[in-house]
């Protein structure tokens, strides 16, 4: 089943049933994992290499090593099914097609961590999807493979309890302290760090929280080894991918390849190019937050983390969207920073305010109604937004913003009038002399 690791390829049907999942291989690396002491699996996971899939890269086994020994409080497990970024669409693929795959990850990550509960928290309109996972869930707890049951199915003395949750319809919980907020039932707010969850997270104790995609790696990563997984695509971000790729190309989908496959090579040979065998303007990378790439640089690309941040981007959470030719960029700009504007929490002033500022600026740029100046503005809005908020949703709205302004400036200028003097002439005139007098005084 392992032989090469795999999430939501169909290569075997009808894997989301448990009897099946079972017949391959199923559930038998968290078998071996229990003979394993907790520390023994946590290096397995730093040594393989593998990094959070939910768009930050930090080191999974470093993340669990800081989780406190002991079971003198309860440890708590939070798996971020919240996919509310524009362009991401990986995680529903594993509720649909694979999800005993997921439960595994998480019996492994939490017996690893010394965790007896966890909670998958799922975007608040998957409606579907949170039916799919929550009928894996029963099935597997009905069988004795979470819950109580798995001290006879499996075994010892550990046991994990699972609990679907689903989530607020709001983009901010998918940020990890915002999602803690949520799901103990108050507003979605992110918190100050520190403390970190692992210190203080649910209901003040230490709390680890994981991407779907992140668990749903960690049975095969045990099953092939942490040696075997490493050298899978680009060295410093090993393994598979899962990217959603939309917008203007033949096959949009997900497609599961090795970290650091060519942008070109998803793009033309997975997902058999462009309609019309367009040119193509722009690809945001890694989801709506992500900085843009021109069409023109995008030879030679590879996507994968480190390979973008040599271009001003990142592999986020890996949704690509391509734009051909006749893409009006001012316009997906302002799409995109409605969306976050929408979507901010309103706790921090520069995103609560910048964001409305930089959505009405690009309204007033479509229009036509705007001037050059305006697109400096804009630009000073997003650098004050950017590092001053208290999660990252502020940073998600200034670099598509920044990113844009940048790369599609001749873009904006056709859609802007010069900067004119709106002073009338005495005014001006009256303003200049101040001036004058002002700096002969000096």
């Amino acid at each position: 089943m392992y032989s090469v690791p795999h999430l939501v390829l169909p290569q075997i049907s009808d894997l989301h049933k448990l009897d099946v999942y079972v017949a391959n291989g199923g559930y038998g690396q968290y078998r071996k994992a229990i003979t394993m002491t907790t520390d023994a699996v946590i290096d397995e996971v730093k040594r393989s290499g593998l990094r959070g899939r939910g768009g930050a890269c930090f080191s999974t086994g470093m993340k669990w090593s800081f989780m406190p020994k002991g079971n003198d409080k309860p440890k708590y497990l939070a798996i971020n099914g919240d996919e509310s970024e524009p362009g991401s669409f990986k995680d529903r693929q594993i509720f649909e097609y694979n999800p005993h795959q997921l439960i595994e990850g998480i019996l492994i990550a939490g017996y690893a961590m010394g965790i007896t509960k966890a909670f998958i928290y799922i975007r608040g309109e998957y409606h579907k999807w949170v039916r799919l996972m929550q009928e894996a869930v029963d099935e597997a707890r009905n069988r004795g493979y979470i819950g109580d049951g798995m001290k006879q199915t499996f075994g010892g003395n550990y046991t994990l309890d699972i609990v679907v949750h689903k989530g607020a319809g709001a983009y901010i919980c998918g940020e990890e302290t915002a999602l803690m907020n949520s799901l103990e039932g108050d507003r979605g707010y992110p918190r100050f760090k520190p403390p970190f969850p692992a210190n203080k997270g649910l209901w003040g104790m230490p709390t680890t929280i994981n991407n779907v995609e992140t668990l749903a790696t960690i049975p095969p990563i045990l099953a092939i080894g942490p040696e075997a997984y490493s050298k899978i695509g680009a060295p410093k971000h090993p393994g598979t991918l899962l990217y959603g790729v939309s917008g203007h190309v033949n096959k949009p989908g997900v497609y599961e390849l090795p970290s650091g496959t060519l942008l070109t090579d998803i793009i033309y040979k997975y997902c058999g190019g462009v309609p019309g065998n367009k040119k193509i303007k722009a690809i945001i990378p890694g989801g709506s937050s992500m900085p843009p790439l021109r069409g023109d640089e995008i030879e030679g690309v590879m996507m994968d983390n480190e390979s973008l941040r040599a271009y001003n981007t990142y592999i986020g959470t890996g949704g690509i969207m391509v734009m051909d030719e006749d893409t009006n960029i001012p316009k997906v700009l302002l799409r995109i920073s409605r969306f976050y504007h929408h979507e901010s929490c309103g706790q921090c002033t520069p995103c609560r305010e910048g964001n409305g500022w930089m959505e009405k600026i690009l309204r007033r740029i479509v229009k036509g109604d705007a001037t050059s100046h305006d697109l400096d503005v804009l630009f000073s809005v997003a650098s004050n937004i950017e590092g001053n908020t208290i999660c990252a949703l502020g940073d998600a709205a200034a670099w598509p913003v920044k990113g844009f302004l940048t790369k599609f400036r001749s873009d904006f200028e056709a859609c802007v009038k010069p900067t004119r003097e709106f002073l009338s002439p005495n005014i001006a005139h009256g303003r200049r002399q101040s001036a004058e007098t002002l700096i002969q005084s000096v």
